[in-house]
């Protein structure tokens, strides 16, 4: 077991709280990589953890399921390779940063580095992933925050607190009962409406300084932790890329008032029973005009630019 040869090296850290770094080579037999460790400290000191950073582990290899579970305050683990599901599951305040390895030479931003139901649970702490992830990503997320270059279907599911950035493409049913927390979405291809689950949340541009700020923020720590390229080239060309960003907030926790729930595009577009569908169909021109001055007007919409609407509405 992994954590028994943890535990004995980072014995000063968790007696004393004398800060130690550590290294270690990991395979995927090597399941629940840091819940012992977790149960030790929390033992000793409870909730309250250790001082940020008092143990430091770098891993290479690839790592077994449920890699930093619960992990608490003052354990940093950084996994140079890949990770099976469950990581960082339940993860209470510690640290954890996964990138390919320093050798590798393909695109990290498009390669899958990290598996299935990741930050399961989570209430506090971070997570960066230098790559994609898989599916149900951020489940149940209740405080933790995390920044990651693409994800599978049921991103951010039931998530009540907390921020996930995703610096990529998203599966399908994207924030299903998300009743709580923030989510940023890099909007590339301008079609992320199409793979967000509308029921519980609403989308809008990042606007507000406050919120411009905390996004470049948890990039720039991304890049800190990881490298990555191209969070470091959306931090060289800020005014850009922020323009391009989608902002996800529950719709009962929203703070505008004139925040308006407009149908998507997908309900817009769909032909009446009564009507054939025609651009020259009244009804039809009536609610692409109101769509496109809402649009002028910055009130908040569901899709990301006045340029991406029209080019979606003179298609129909």
């Amino acid at each position: 077991v992994k954590d028994f040869e943890i535990i004995a090296n980072a014995k000063d850290a968790i007696e004393n709280k004398q800060e130690v770094n550590l290294d270690f080579a990991i395979k995927n037999t090597d399941r629940a990589c840091g819940t012992m460790l977790a149960g030790s400290i929390a033992k000793k000191y409870g909730e309250e953890g250790l001082p940020d950073s008092t143990i430091n582990i770098k891993f290479k290899g690839s790592a077994g399921q449920s890699f930093g579970a619960f992990l608490p305050k003052g354990v940093n683990f950084k996994l140079e390779g890949e990770t099976n599901d469950y990581f960082g599951k339940g993860l209470s305040g510690g640290r954890i940063s996964i990138l390919p390895p320093v050798r590798s030479n393909f695109v990290a931003e498009d390669n899958i580095i990290a598996g299935n139901t990741g930050l399961y649970g989570a209430t506090t702490g971070e997570l960066y992933v230098n790559g994609k992830v898989g599916e149900r990503f951020g489940v149940r997320n209740s405080g933790a925050t995390a920044v990651i270059e693409g994800a599978g279907d049921h991103c951010c599911e039931y998530m009540t607190g907390g921020r996930v950035v995703v610096l990529g493409e998203t599966g399908r049913n994207f924030g299903a009962g998300m009743s709580g927390g923030v989510a940023y979405v890099w909007d590339k291809n301008h079609n992320f409406d199409y793979f967000c689950n509308m029921d519980m949340v609403e989308l809008s541009l990042v606007e507000d300084t406050t919120y411009r700020k905390e996004l470049r923020e948890l990039i720039h720590q991304h890049w800190l932790y990881t490298g990555s390229k191209l969070a470091r080239t959306m931090l060289d060309d800020w005014n850009h890329y922020v323009e391009e960003f989608i902002q996800v907030v529950p719709i009962e926790c929203s703070s505008e008032s004139s925040r308006r729930r407009l149908p998507t595009f997908r309900e817009i577009t769909k032909p009446s029973k009564k009507q054939p569908e025609s651009k020259h169909n009244s009804q039809w021109e009536i609610q692409k005009h109101f769509l496109l001055s809402l649009a002028k007007k910055q009130v908040t919409v569901r899709y990301t630019n006045v340029s991406t609407i029209s080019q979606k509405l003179s298609r129909h």
